[in-house]
Order: C-alpha cells, then structure tokens, then sequence
C-alpha cells in the first residue's frame, strides 16, 4: 500500500470518528432530555445512565481524536 492510500484511509477514518462524535454528542443530550422528562424512577435512571454512556463514549472518541493529531 503507498501513502496516498494510507492518506485515504486516514480520511475515511478521521470522518467516521466525527460523525460517531457528532452522533454520540446528540444521544447524550436527548437521554439527558429524556431523563429530565421522565416521572418514572427506573425509566429516568435508566435515561440518565444512557446519557452518562454516550457522554463518556464521546471523551473517550474526543480523548483518542486528539492524539492522533
């Protein structure tokens, strides 16, 4: 493989790490939502643990973004 297809492959990746940023980004803030919304206290539990997951899936994606620049 020559280095403009590694350069490619990077491209490819770089853009799939952002878009799963931008999705857990936006998970993270609708089960924030959610859990605010909820009366259920198992349902809001369980919306505010979704939340802290994908937050944490998001500084874990930023954490490695950020290394590797």
């Amino acid at each position: 493989m020559n280095n403009a297809n590694a350069k490619n492959i990077e491209a490819n990746n770089l853009k799939v790490i952002k878009d799963q940023l931008e999705h857990e980004a936006l998970m993270n803030k609708k089960y924030n939502e959610y859990s605010g919304q909820c009366t259920d206290a198992s349902i809001k539990t369980i919306c505010s643990e979704a939340s802290q997951i994908h937050k944490q899936n998001f500084q874990n994606l930023k954490s490695y973004l950020d290394s590797h620049q």
